[in-house]
C-alpha cells in the first residue's frame, strides 16, 4: 500500500485523548489508531449507501419474478464486461 502524510492539527486534550486510546486499543501509534478510524468510516458510509440503494430498490415500482433465463443473461453480460476491461474482448 503506498502511504503518504496527512497532517493535521489537534487541540492537546484531542491529541492526549487520541494517544490515550491508541494505547488502550493496543495500536502501536495514534496514527495507527487515526487510519482505523479513518476505515471505519469508510465502512458505515458504504453500508450508509448500500442500504440507500436497497431502501430506493424497494420503493422503485412492482416487483418481477427473476427467471433463470433473467440470471443468465445476467452472467453473460457480467462476463463480456470484464473480458472486455481485461483485453480479452
Amino acid at each position: 500500500m503506498d502511504m503518504t502524510s496527512l497532517n493535521i492539527s489537534l487541540p492537546g486534550a484531542l491529541k492526549k485523548f487520541a494517544e490515550a486510546e491508541a494505547r488502550s486499543g493496543g495500536y502501536s501509534t495514534s496514527s495507527e489508531y487515526i487510519r482505523d478510524l479513518l476505515r471505519q468510516a469508510q465502512k458505515r458510509k458504504a453500508q450508509e449507501e448500500l442500504e440507500a440503494k436497497l431502501i430506493e430498490g424497494l420503493h422503485s415500482g412492482e416487483s418481477i419474478e427473476m427467471t433463470e433465463a433473467d440470471w443468465q443473461d445476467i452472467r453473460k453480460e457480467l462476463r463480456a464486461r470484464v473480458a472486455k476491461k481485461n483485453g480479452e474482448a
